[in-house]
């Protein structure tokens, strides 16, 4: 779908369909009492009628109003003008391009950057809601024989500003919009395809098409470069699969050659069966979505790549699969990462930790400005947050609050949690230098314990994502989150 920004009034724009928005109690918003006004009162006398109230997720089309150019009117209602806040207006936009999509209107001019929104200015708004109404269009029916596709699908999508001053702002949200959206979908394409198919080698051939087609700079490792490396804990996980490992690093360079990179790192577990520690049968066809981490790196690389940042970057995506196999690793194994560190594996299935830690030691070749992992790493981020926002933790207050805050402006939150010294007590071990798990007890945090001991001289972030990374039920599917939170703390990074 295109997406373009434009000012004018609503009665003179020739188009398949005007959108504008209906609050409660039957409340026009400034451009539906533009074309109220044009067309002597008719919305009004509709509203009086009763035939909309404004509820938030009510739609009343209009076609041929009088006096006026578009060949539709569409109303949306909004709910109360109060409760308007930033998720509210993304679901709005959402919803209206679904409905779109089933009316025959192949494009549309809507009203939506002009309505107030709770601290939000109409870079925000614009940028909310191509976001919105792009991913609105995401499916993923790559393996159905017959999809249900509409006739006169929605092709073209037009937000308008009250200004003239205000293009070229809202050009750059679009633009940023369609990036953070477009990495999105990538993520969740990886991420919602089949075990059988996206296996390591499936990612490495993905990285190559990637960089390929944006210019990357793309350094593959298998596992025999892996062993050379000194690996030890990474190649362990996927001891127990025909699948190989592979490590694959995307450097996008739009800054000096002598800048130091962000670093961003992703967990690629293909497929987690949990190894000798094997998961119970139920949803374990969704740790198929335990490599979100790994495609949410994709998915960023992509969008800032599409944006042009001015900084370098670099994204590493760790993948292996872990099943339960005769050459598997057993808790009870002392494995030696590529740090010289020892690791007493107490729990198989504590597997993320393992691949992050000897890719978070191989990264330091970089010299990062910063580095951020990102991983659906533990059940406990769940039960701690819910599905509401992803755990965030670090070694530097001010980095995680910084995603935070790219976080909240983007719609994809995250919550700080501790790393006190206390917590690094519950991974020490009487065998090795410490364990691969810490115990029930603040699992979320002891897992970031663990990866602190990897990155001790720089700046780092971990966003643990197991909560927000998929939907189940009858919404099933990837969600693509951190793309967009990371995209935007970038995107923040690179304006100085």
């Amino acid at each position: 779908m295109e997406v373009f920004v434009k000012s004018g009034s609503p009665e003179k724009q020739r188009t398949a369909c005007v959108v504008v928005g209906v609050f409660e109690p039957r409340r026009l918003a400034p451009a539906a009492r533009e074309i109220d006004r044009a067309t002597d009162g008719y919305l009004t006398k509709l509203l009086r009628r009763g035939d909309m109230e404004g509820r938030q997720g009510q739609f009343l089309m209009l076609h041929n109003l009088p006096n006026i150019l578009p060949d539709r009117v569409l109303l949306v209602g909004l709910g109360k003008e109060r409760d308007l806040d930033d998720n509210r207006y993304r679901d709005a936009v959402e919803s209206l391009v679904r409905h779109l999509d089933g009316t025959g209107s192949m494009e549309a001019v809507v009203y939506f950057p002009e309505l107030h929104v709770k601290g939000r200015e109409i870079e925000w708004k614009v940028r909310a809601a191509t976001e919105s109404g792009a991913l609105a269009m995401y499916r993923f029916e790559d393996y159905k024989s017959k999809t249900e596709k509409s006739r006169r699908p929605l092709r073209r999508l037009t937000f308008c500003v009250p200004r003239r001053s205000d293009l070229r702002e809202g050009q750059t949200a679009v633009d940023q919009g369609l990036a953070y959206a477009n990495g999105v979908s990538l993520a969740r394409d990886l991420a919602n395809q089949p075990p059988n198919v996206a296996t390591p080698e499936y990612l490495a051939q993905k990285a190559r098409a990637l960089s390929d087609e944006w210019g990357l700079k793309l350094t593959v490792l298998d596992e025999t470069q892996m062993e050379a490396e000194g690996m030890g804990a990474f190649l362990a996980v996927g001891q127990g699969s025909v699948h190989p490992p592979r490590l694959m690093a995307m450097e996008y360079q739009g800054g000096r050659e002598d800048e130091a990179p962000y670093v961003l790192v992703g967990k690629g577990i293909t497929f987690d069966a949990g190894g000798i520690s094997i998961k119970p049968a139920a949803a374990m066809d969704e740790m198929k979505y335990d490599m979100c981490g790994a495609a949410g790196v994709f998915g960023i690389m992509r969008a800032i790549a599409e944006l042009e940042l001015p900084i370098n970057v670099v994204g590493v995506a760790a993948a292996a699969e872990n099943l339960p196999d005769g050459r598997a690793y057993r808790p009870g194994d002392i494995l030696t990462a590529k740090s010289g560190s020892t690791i007493e594996v107490i729990n198989t299935d504590a597997e993320g930790r393992l691949v992050l830690a000897d890719t978070l030691t191989w990264v330091q070749r970089y010299e990062p400005r910063v580095v951020i992992d990102m991983a659906t790493l533990t059940g406990a981020c769940l039960v701690a947050l819910g599905k509401q926002a992803a755990g965030l933790m670090g070694n530097n207050d001010r980095l995680v609050r910084e995603l935070a805050d790219a976080g909240d402006e983007t719609g994809e939150r995250g919550w700080q949690l501790p790393l006190w010294d206390e917590y690094q007590e519950q991974l020490k071990s009487e065998f090795a230098d410490m364990k691969n798990v810490g115990g029930r007890e603040a699992g979320t945090i002891t897992a970031g314990c663990f990866l602190s001991r990897f990155v001790e001289d720089v700046e780092w972030a971990h966003i643990d994502i197991a909560g927000v990374a998929w939907k189940s039920n009858s919404n099933k599917g990837a969600t693509g989150h951190p793309v967009r939170m990371v995209s935007q703390y970038l995107v923040e990074r690179s304006q100085g």
